[in-house]
């Protein structure tokens, strides 16, 4: 049995994200929370609230022990990337790539 939670189009690059991700990866879900409070930066609060969700949805869907719950898989994948661009010099333009990831969480019980 194993609950999931995903979220799409984070306006966060993947490789902010992945050092967050491998943190977490095999802990169990306090250990994970509590890892991820103390961590600075925006990705920790991205990938929190999706282990939130997914911790939710494991109590409320599948009625899984919370206390039983380990983080078995954690990823953050390349999204869409909006192109925009900016005023160069000598009348050119320069590309800028806001990138996006799709951060995805699946806890299994032991």
């Amino acid at each position: 049995m194993e609950a999931k939670a995903i979220a799409k189009y984070v306006r966060m690059s993947p490789i902010k994200l992945k050092p967050v991700t491998n943190l977490v990866r095999g802990k169990d879900l306090n250990e994970a929370l509590t890892i991820l409070k103390f961590t600075p930066g925006k990705g920790s609060e991205i990938v929190e609230k999706v282990i939130k969700s997914a911790a939710a949805n494991a109590e409320n869907n599948f009625d899984m022990n919370p206390d039983a719950l380990y983080v078995a898989e954690v990823y953050a994948h390349q999204g869409p990337t909006m192109k925009r661009w900016r005023a160069g010099s000598q009348g050119r333009a320069s590309v800028i790539l806001k990138r996006s990831s799709h951060v995805g969480v699946t806890l299994k019980e032991k």
